[in-house]
């Protein structure tokens, strides 16, 4: 590895399932690293040359067998020499999806090792996913903008993620079944031809939240949710963020944020941001799958 310049300043590092655009990223000075879609024979890197959207077609059209990869610890050893000489720092923050759905905390903490003559990466599990990892990165990526040490940047991102609350509504367990992700919510598969299932994440995995029986029950009851997780916060005095993730259902989650946002009207202060899933957890969930995050900011001293 060529060497590394020395500077006090702390870069940090994401990978793409915190489901951050190129621009907010950008904003934020996180860096993002893409994890891996294999369709067939060919692998494919979320946000380069894969999106949700085209995983979602993939599967309606059920003609490849698709699976997913995080970087080898190789690739992050590279990725990271490359972020230090770019950025001109000798201290980075790697924040990744949770260890209990996927093996790329490990591989980042292997790179780790493998750099750290030259480059002191503190790892971090969000044990979470999506937005409720990426808006607790970018909370820490602004720290380190303003000169906080990696530590505290580093416990910032773990504490933000902790406070996050995520739950999702997919329209079939099919594809957390066969991609291995279902967690807990296996015990949801007796009955799943008769019910809509509702799932959260919760200690770092995949878990049953509610059982109904239609559509519109489950969003309802995401709907509900999102507005008593929002008003708890709010109480306690922090602002909040929301963030509703769909995949290839751009009107289902327009839907969805026109309601809240009527639900929400004398509380408009509440920003919503509506993305669409990245290739890799959209392997996992499926086509028309709905997921909610609420990421409250920090507590009042």
């Amino acid at each position: 590895m060529a060497p590394v310049p020395a500077s006090d300043g702390v870069a940090v590092v994401c990978d793409s399932t915190a489901s951050l655009s190129a621009a907010m990223a950008g904003q934020h000075g996180v860096e993002l690293v893409p994890l891996h879609v294999i369709v067939g024979a060919r692998t494919y890197s979320e946000g380069v040359d894969i999106s949700g959207r085209e995983v979602a077609s993939l599967l309606r059209g059920q003609e490849y067998p698709l699976s997913t990869s995080g970087p080898s610890p190789g690739q992050l050893a590279h990725f990271y020499g490359e972020v230090a000489r770019r950025r001109g720092v000798r201290s980075l923050v790697s924040v990744h999806l949770s260890s209990r759905i996927s093996r790329t905390v490990e591989s980042a903490r292997l790179a780790a090792a493998e750099v750290a003559e030259q480059i002191e990466v503190t790892v971090v599990d969000s044990r979470t996913l999506g937005l409720a990892m990426g808006y607790a990165v970018c909370a820490g990526a602004d720290l380190a903008t303003a000169g906080q040490p990696a530590q505290v940047v580093a416990d910032t991102v773990a504490e933000r993620a902790a406070a996050c609350s995520a739950y999702f509504y997919v329209d079939t367990l099919e594809y957390l079944r066969h991609g291995g992700r279902i967690g807990k919510a296996s015990a949801l598969l007796g009955g799943a031809l008769a019910i809509k299932p509702l799932l959260t994440v919760a200690d770092g995995e995949v878990q049953p939240w509610e059982r109904v029986r239609t559509r519109a029950k489950a969003l309802a009851r995401l709907r509900a949710q999102t507005v008593s997780d929002i008003g708890a916060h709010r109480a306690a005095g922090r602002p909040v963020r929301v963030g509703i993730h769909h995949l290839d259902a751009a009107d289902r989650a327009e839907g969805f944020a026109a309601a809240l946002q009527a639900d929400l009207a004398a509380d408009a202060e509440v920003p919503v941001d509506i993305v669409e899933l990245g290739a890799v957890i959209g392997v996992h969930t499926g086509p028309g799958t709905v997921a909610v995050v609420v990421c409250p900011g920090p507590a009042p001293d």
